[in-house]
């Protein structure tokens, strides 16, 4: 674990706090895209530890959070048919849907199961030719090279029987959404080390570029986020705008070429919803028409889905970063990981999650800065 303790250092923080401080002169708000950035923060009191004109605002790099509550409801219909074999990972279990959760499926009788891999979905596929096996494909850019490799393998072996329930998202169009609403404060981003390490960073230049805010890739660890903020920090101190690579022991520009060459393959870009945020343009994959027939949206062909959200969940805010988890009035109350309103909650990198694991139960109000002035500027939606 030597490697890992290395990123942990009390006194390597200390003086990367220590820089942090003497350079931030004047407010600066940043965004950490990933929702593991964002439990790591929380759970080493990072924020915290920051002076005060540093303020980090949790953004939407939750997948499980961010997955349209329409998709939700698709997915508790078709795992709820019998023949239907219904293959997720773990944490989606727990999302709530308009009515109900995958949990509350398979104690009614539906065949949900947890998978570690879309391949042990196909596997299962391989292993029971009667049955309908369908795997719930979510996730960032980071997941989409094993959806894509599962499918591609079903095709190769002939499998009839397995499909994928879609709903992958994309980053940049999110970053870009997120610069152009009419309430936003974010001023430089920490982008997500694991999403650069299959794409690389070719996209993100002309996003730094164009609404002049510094984009730095970093990890997970404290160290990577400290040094992610020093860097950011310090550009925007010297009114400078760039992309940097803070974390190279596992991001290249160039990202994984063969992981990039087998999505281009299998999925073409959409416009994608977004839990809590509204509709992205090209901001989501889809099976191209080359592998249509996996596709579990067309096979099932699900219709007269009418969706609702809890009036009283506020984690569509807490998604955009116009609220911290404890300012909604359900936070901790109606609203726990038992009882969740919101994916935020039972997603293992939701921000409402992240709060209420470690204890951050009564953290204040987000500061009420006016919104960064920019030109042609357009709602998340």
């Amino acid at each position: 674990m030597k490697y890992i303790d290395e990123f942990n250092d009390p006194a390597l923080a200390r003086r990367l706090l220590d820089e942090i401080r003497a350079t931030a002169t004047r407010p600066w708000a940043l965004m950490e895209v990933c929702g593991g950035q964002t439990h790591s923060i929380v759970r080493h009191g990072i924020d915290r530890l920051l002076p005060d004109e540093v303020e980090l605002i949790h953004g939407p790099g939750c997948p499980v959070c961010v997955t349209p509550l329409e998709v939700i409801d698709k997915a508790l219909e078709i795992a709820a048919r019998p023949g239907v074999i219904f293959c997720s990972f773990g944490d989606m279990l727990r999302v709530p849907g308009t009515d109900r959760d995958l949990f509350r499926v398979k104690g009614g009788g539906g065949d949900v199961r947890v998978v570690y891999s879309p391949l042990d979905a196909l596997e299962l596929a391989r292993r029971n030719p009667d049955r309908e096996v369908v795997f719930f494909a979510i996730g960032f850019e980071t997941t989409a090279p094993a959806n894509a490799m599962a499918v591609h393998q079903a095709r190769r072996l002939g499998l009839t029987n397995f499909s994928l329930l879609v709903s992958h998202v994309r980053v940049p169009p999110a970053v870009e959404a997120i610069m152009t609403a009419p309430t936003c404060r974010v001023q430089g981003f920490l982008a997500a080390g694991h999403v650069c390490s299959v794409m690389g960073t070719a996209e993100y230049p002309a996003l730094a570029e164009r609404y002049g805010v510094p984009i730095v890739v970093t990890g997970f660890e404290p160290l990577d986020i400290l040094e992610g903020i020093r860097r950011a920090v310090r550009q925007l101190e010297r009114g400078e705008h760039r992309v940097e690579n803070a974390y190279a022991r596992a991001v290249r520009d160039e990202g994984n070429p063969a992981a990039v060459r087998m999505i281009e393959e299998v999925f073409e870009v959409t416009d994608r919803n977004w839990r809590g945020i509204g509709r992205i343009p090209g901001s989501g994959w889809r099976l191209t028409d080359a592998f249509r027939a996996f596709d579990a949206e067309h096979r099932f062909d699900v219709t007269g889905i009418r969706t609702e959200e809890p009036a009283e969940c506020r984690s569509g805010e807490v998604l955009q970063g116009l609220i911290k988890p404890t300012e909604c009035g359900a936070f901790g109350t109606t609203c726990t990981p038992r009882t969740p309103l919101g994916a935020t909650m039972v997603s293992s990198e939701g921000a409402c999650a992240a709060y209420y694991l470690y204890r951050r139960m009564n953290d204040g109000p987000t500061p009420q800065a006016a919104p960064v002035a920019r030109e042609e500027m357009n709602p998340v939606a």
